[in-house]
């Protein structure tokens, strides 16, 4: 049972940060939900802007993987600091004026032969209007920078920034494993098992703990197609959704259901408990978030789900003190995911509750979530050396479906400039090894599994 606890909370973890749309033209195709009883039809999501890819080439894989061994080790880096809540007292209305006074997310900053030539001192020469203008933007999309091309120049691009490096919110989920350790650097959800997913839009959080900010690097564009990576500004999002749909939203609050075990419905109650309390005790301490084990939340029989605490679905940002959208609702909405791409088997699918009932959103709701977001969405065509540096209470990200393989990677970073914020605590070891085995469990899923249980 142990085992079998420990698959369900990998395919939980994978969908849980937790990140797809085939590559398509910058013609938006509006795409109503359905809902009727039959399984709904399976349709990519908008977005607003969809670049020209420019067909830059990158390293072989030898030379990009290769790290600067003269450099230390970043292998004990900070854990992800706790999640900076300060949600009370909302004045939508407000929130919606200044949100959409806001400027386009993201910041596009193009490399001239000049900043190539300058390598890691272009960013430390310009470090400080970088800084200032991620909290303004909310991201910035680095193109044509040669440096970051492998993964010794992007470690010296974000050295160059000063930014701080820290572990995955669940670093033990085996959603990520790292692309170079000695580096801080992530794999991003490149696995051939998910490939064929749609991640919607998230920002890299929990209810507990939230980076501060990330860096995604692209070293090799999906080699058949597709992968752009997807980006949407929170404050935009917020001044674009309805306002009683908003208001609803916010003062009823939502819970996030990460995970489905379906045991038999007919089991003695004594027998569901005892299973229930094992996956309690055994399995969701290794993940470093509050969860509550609840039966039959979602209404079918016998499912038992792992759900986090209730949460606002707007935060104010804790530097700039901003009211944003920051929900992973896109993401993990189950009458969103039922319509789009999915490629994680039930037990790793998710849903999301009004918290004050534990009723599924409804239709209506999820519908304009997805409108409000996808308008706001750019897939970014990110090709080797391109980086896209988020602060991540203010920008959500996602990504496209690809074909082939694909290669990009990712940085996450605590709070550099405030220790309080940061918090004391470093890499625990016990969680690499949880990491390692789930890791090698999720490479046991199909390549190309396909999610049919709507």
């Amino acid at each position: 049972m142990k085992i079998a606890a420990a698959a369900l909370f990998a395919a939980l973890a994978a969908n849980q940060s937790t990140a797809f749309a085939p590559t398509r033209s910058s013609n938006v195709i509006s795409t109503k939900l359905s809902s009727t009883m039959q399984p709904p039809e399976r349709t990519a999501p908008d977005a607003g802007y969809v670049p020209d890819w420019e067909g830059r080439t990158g390293l072989a894989p030898e030379e990009f993987i290769a790290s600067d061994m003269a450099k230390p080790d970043l292998s004990g880096m900070w854990e992800c600091p706790l999640t900076r809540w300060d949600s009370e007292n909302i004045d939508i209305a407000e929130a919606q004026k200044i949100c959409s006074e806001q400027p386009h997310c993201p910041l596009e900053m193009t490399a001239s032969a000049e900043d190539n030539a300058k390598g890691a001192a272009f960013f430390s020469e310009n470090k400080e209007q970088i800084r200032a203008d991620l909290l303004k933007y909310g991201a910035i999309w680095f193109r044509g920078f040669d440096l970051m091309k492998s993964v010794a120049g992007n470690r010296e691009m974000h050295e160059a920034l000063g930014l701080d490096p820290c572990l995955d919110p669940l670093h033990s989920s085996g959603l990520r494993k790292f692309a170079s350790e000695r580096d801080a650097l992530y794999e991003e959800v490149n696995k051939p098992s998910l490939r064929q997913h749609y991640i919607g839009l998230h920002n890299e959080s929990t209810a507990k703990r939230t980076a501060a900010y990330a860096a995604f690097v692209c070293f090799q564009r999906a080699t058949e197609g597709g992968g752009r990576f997807l980006v949407a500004d929170g404050a935009a999002i917020l001044a674009e959704l309805k306002p009683e749909t908003l208001e609803k939203l916010y003062n009823r609050k939502i819970r996030i259901s990460v995970s489905n075990l379906d045991i038999p419905p007919a089991l003695p109650g004594v027998v569901k408990e005892g299973i229930k309390g094992l996956v309690d005790v055994a399995v969701a301490p290794k993940f470093d978030m509050d969860l509550e084990m609840i039966y039959e939340s979602d209404g079918k029989p016998g499912r038992l789900q792992a759900v986090e605490t209730a949460e606002s679905p707007i935060n104010r940002h804790p530097v700039t003190g901003l009211p944003v959208w920051f929900s992973n609702t896109h993401n993990h909405a189950r009458k969103l995911r039922d319509r789009r791409p999915c490629g994680v088997p039930e037990v790793g699918m998710t849903e999301v509750f009004y918290a004050d009932t534990m009723v599924p959103l409804d239709l209506e709701d999820c519908e304009e979530i997805k409108r409000a977001s996808e308008k706001h969405i750019t897939a970014l065509s990110m090709e080797p050396g391109d980086v896209l540096l988020v602060d991540n209470y203010r920008a959500l990200h996602g990504r496209d479906v690809f074909q082939g393989d694909r290669f990009h990677a990712v940085t996450w970073f605590t709070w550099d400039q405030n220790e309080a914020w940061r918090g004391d605590e470093r890499r625990i070891v016990e969680k690499n090894a949880f990491n390692q085995a789930i890791n090698q469990m999720m490479d046991w899923l199909p390549k190309d599994f396909e999610s049919n249980q709507s």
